[in-house]
């Protein structure tokens, strides 16, 4: 079954970051889908089970979707170029 987060509006200062995600009992498998209809750059930071954390940069005007496997935290982060807006949606695959 999977589970449907409700879809979060983001609005961040410049260099600020927010944890949208976590689960800390071993990770979820889960789809990420962030939309940033800023003028500026945001950093997807995921960190996974027992991987690297990964960062993805989503240019303005743009969105990035992940399938993620394990997954344990999501947060943005807005860069120190302004502040960024969007949404961020995520599904987690619950058996």
């Amino acid at each position: 079954m999977a589970i449907l987060l409700p879809s979060q509006i983001y609005n961040l200062a410049a260099g600020v970051g927010k944890s949208f995600f976590e689960n800390l009992k071993g990770g979820n498998n889960a789809t990420i889908t962030v939309n940033n209809t800023g003028a500026n750059p945001v950093d997807l930071v995921v960190t996974r089970v027992n991987a690297p954390v990964i960062t993805y940069v989503i240019p303005a005007a743009n969105s990035l979707t992940l399938e993620v496997a394990l997954l344990l935290v999501a947060a943005l982060q807005a860069t120190p170029a302004g502040a960024v807006t969007g949404t961020i949606q995520i599904a987690t695959a619950d058996f």
